[in-house]
């Protein structure tokens, strides 16, 4: 038999994220490795969706998702973003972040393009851009404030190179870019004519005194900027997969064509659970999940710190890299694998999201979990220090 796999396919990897996770249910540990949040999920949410069922709303939706939930994020993206938007031309809904991302490299990009990708990166960005053909051009940023080099860029750039991505808030790192970055990133951009996608899943937890700021806010980028975000962080429904992007309507209609052709549609209770959220949640519950998360983020740190798990404080998001430089091992999966063993913690290898040698002495932690949860664990890495 000469059947096989495609060339294409052979260079895409099991996400080490999953992996941790199956190795973590292996041992029955504590999973701080997947970023997905335990918290509950809120009321109108579960609501919006339920009341949905009932009401018959089980059906395709328009390629572009629900005028309910399309109306519900223009209204959220001149809220919260500061952008004007029309929910008919240039709102598409598609299943989660991840899917509107694939949409738009499909809809945009050819085979052979390069796009630019900050490192340390998400690997399912990684992995949807060579799913599709597209080669990563990797660009470096350094802790450990995680700044990155004009310079760098520009040396990056060659006649293929169609693209750039920015994950503000960055997992893994926690980078939160400021206006001066993003504007000399635009400046780049326009004077190599590229298209800027960005993922923005974790907008709503940025700590510090930090904000966010959505490039497509920046008016010289507008045309060229895919704004993707979600609310699968935001409302703890990782699983509901109801995401989006926002960008000029001659790119929105292509995707959306796409995102028809591989989804379908979102699911359509879900669309309106999630417009209810978006409706009825007050600045006070995002505030507050941003409060809390901050919290967790800095008893994180303190543990990791106390056994040698030097941490690099995250401004965003909710994981964070810590030095494990210190645990046996010559690979960071070694040192994973390791530390699961000895406290039935799972993290994620740092050289998950590193394309090179770089990561081999780093490890992700999630701190999305309940109090509880992240209690145990924290008993548990404790146990490093006797």
């Amino acid at each position: 038999m000469k059947l096989s796999i495609s060339d294409r396919s052979k260079k895409i990897v099991q996400s080490e994220i999953r992996n941790m996770s199956i190795e973590c249910v292996k041992v029955g540990g504590i999973n701080l490795s997947q970023g997905f949040c335990d918290l509950e999920v809120p009321l109108p949410v579960k609501k919006g969706a339920k009341d949905a069922i009932d009401a018959g709303i089980n059906q395709y939706t328009r390629y572009d998702g629900l005028p309910e939930l399309r109306n519900s994020i223009a209204s959220k993206m001149l809220k919260h973003n500061n952008m004007r938007v029309d929910p008919e031309k240039n709102i598409i809904v598609s299943c989660g972040a991840t899917g509107a991302f694939y949409s738009a490299c499909l809809a945009l990009l050819n085979s052979g393009d390069e796009v630019i990708v900050f490192e340390p990166y998400y690997g399912y960005h990684v992995n949807t851009l060579l799913a599709v053909g597209i080669e990563p051009i990797y660009v470096r940023l350094n802790p450990p404030d995680w700044t990155f080099s004009i310079d760098e860029l520009e040396k990056s750039v060659t006649k293929k190179t169609k693209g750039i991505i920015i994950n503000t808030p960055a997992n893994p790192s926690g980078k939160v870019f400021s206006e001066e970055e993003l504007k000399k990133i635009a400046d780049f951009c326009i004077r190599h004519d590229l298209f800027i996608f960005t993922d923005e899943i974790y907008e709503y937890f940025v700590y510090d005194g930090l904000k966010h700021i959505s490039p497509g806010v920046l008016s010289n980028i507008q045309d060229r900027t895919i704004t993707i975000s979600g609310y699968s962080k935001a409302f703890s429904i990782t699983g509901w997969r109801i995401g989006y992007c926002v960008c000029d309507e001659k790119w929105a209609t292509m995707i959306g064509y796409v995102n028809d052709l591989i989804y379908v549609c979102g699911p359509a209770p879900l669309q309106m659970g999630v417009a209810k959220g978006i409706n009825e949640l007050p600045d006070e519950f995002y505030q507050s999940i941003c409060a809390e998360y901050k919290l967790k983020r800095d008893k994180i740190c303190s543990v990791l710190k106390k056994v040698g798990l030097t941490p690099f404080v995250s401004h965003g998001a909710y994981y964070v890299f810590a030095d494990a430089s210190c645990l046996p091992g010559k690979t960071s999966k070694e040192k994973a694998m390791y530390l699961l063993k000895k406290t039935g913690v799972a993290s994620v290898p740092g050289s998950a999201f590193y394309h090179d040698e770089s990561g081999e002495n780093l490890l992700r932690f999630c701190f999305a979990k309940k109090d509880e949860e992240l209690n145990k664990a924290y008993e548990k890495l404790l146990t490093l220090k006797k």
